[in-house]
């Protein structure tokens, strides 16, 4: 009983875990968009004649790969995002790589 208790505990810990490491990840993901570039990314992506980031995300008509493409290449209007993102203060105290920060954004804006 008592090692089916300690196991049951380890469980619901680890479960814990992952939720608040997804809820932190989320949170560094918002940094980002609201801190790359000095003013953020909604800044350009908030304005109707740019694209919706938020709702092209949601909708699946931008995923995560092609996201990542245009974060480390830019494209049209858009500059190469990946040297904002890092430097933004959080990204470093979390220690992410450039995957990891560019995934918390995404995240961010699949919520």
């Amino acid at each position: 009983m008592k090692k089916s208790l300690g196991l049951l505990a380890g469980v619901a810990l680890v479960a814990l875990s992952s939720h608040a490491v997804a809820a932190d990840k989320i949170k560094v993901g918002q940094k980002i968009y609201d801190r790359a570039f000095g003013r953020g990314c909604g800044a350009c992506h908030d304005i109707s004649s740019n694209p919706q980031l938020k709702a092209l995300i949601k909708s699946g008509d931008l995923d995560l790969a092609k996201f990542s493409e245009v974060i480390k290449n830019g494209r049209n209007g858009m500059p190469k995002a990946v040297d904002a993102i890092m430097a933004v203060g959080p990204v470093k105290k979390a220690d992410y790589s450039e995957d990891e920060a560019i995934e918390a954004v995404f995240e961010y804006l699949s919520k």
